[in-house]
């Protein structure tokens, strides 16, 4: 499954507005990550952090049992990887998400298989990216 479809500008704009979470760590679109709390062993400063989800491909809502079941499906795709568990978050809507340690290669190819639009990346500790899956950036 792909889900892939070109993301609107409107979409576009919540992905870049939206807080991502995970790991004890804070980070929005073009800002480096904010701690949550003074404890933490900064293992989000080192390498590629990957902040994906396997819920609502293509940006269409899923009930929740079926993303339940898609994220215990990408937990089992990220095994091997540090990963901690977490949210995106605009508003009142929320997803589940991973913040993974793996190389974005990597990463693009299994948020694809969830038919993820985008990913945020962070690497080595540097403001959040927003990463299109459409080939747009």
């Amino acid at each position: 499954m792909t889900g892939l479809r070109p993301v609107d500008e409107a979409t576009a704009r919540a992905y870049r507005r939206s807080l991502y979470r995970a790991g004890g760590i804070s980070v929005r679109v073009g800002q480096r990550p904010l701690p949550d709390g003074p404890e933490g062993s900064g293992w989000w400063r080192r390498g590629d952090v990957v902040f994906v989800s396997a819920a609502n491909p293509g940006g269409r809502r899923r009930p929740d049992g079926w993303n339940r079941r898609r994220m215990r499906a990408l937990a089992g795709r990220l095994a091997g990887c540090e990963r901690h568990e977490g949210e995106g978050r605009l508003g009142q809507w929320a997803e589940p998400l991973f913040a993974a340690c793996l190389p974005l290669a990597r990463a693009r190819v299994i948020a694809r298989h969830f038919g993820q639009n985008a990913v945020l990346l962070v690497r080595d500790g540097g403001p959040g990216r927003l990463v299109f899956l459409d080939g747009r950036g």
